[in-house]
């Protein structure tokens, strides 16, 4: 089974826009740090992720903290990086450009949500990714025009 470990941001605008369960059908189980529920606590997404069995939370190694990229992300991307590397993950999804790449950095395979909702539409979970991505904006969620248009033309959506 492959090991794929999602930090909040995906988890949280896949969910406000009701498409958490994404995750489930391209990945079936993920894993999260308990930083990363922490974070989301005050967030709709948690009652979902509490709900869910195929999310499981996993402690991240103590050396988290102690990592020489620490003072550069914040608390869940941290452990999602260090989870990454002591479990051998096949997947990290997160969004922030500095811990992708602190984590390509470290040989990590990497995609955010907008691969995500690339790879749902090529395996035939999603017919349209354009949709999805205004309403992720509308939400809230910062999309550079360069990468929304990067994103739509993967896509075949220009």
């Amino acid at each position: 089974m492959r090991k794929v470990i999602v930090n909040t941001t995906p988890i949280i605008a896949l969910a406000d826009i009701g498409y958490l369960n994404l995750l489930k059908e391209l990945y079936g189980e993920i894993l999260i740090p308990e930083a990363v529920l922490s974070e989301i606590i005050s967030e709709p997404a948690h009652t979902l992720v509490k709900q869910s069995d195929w999310i499981k939370v996993r402690k991240a190694p103590i050396q988290s903290q102690k990592n020489s990229f620490s003072t550069r992300l914040h608390a869940g991307e941290i452990e999602v990086i260090t989870l990454a590397q002591e479990c051998s993950a096949d997947l990290l999804i997160l969004d922030d450009n500095m811990a992708k790449k602190t984590a390509k950095y470290l040989g990590l395979t990497v995609t955010g949500t907008m691969g995500v909702l690339l790879r749902a539409k090529r395996e035939g979970h999603i017919e349209k990714v354009k949709p999805l991505v205004d309403r992720l904006i509308t939400d809230g969620l910062f999309i550079s025009p360069t990468v929304k248009e990067y994103v739509l033309s993967q896509a075949g959506e220009q």
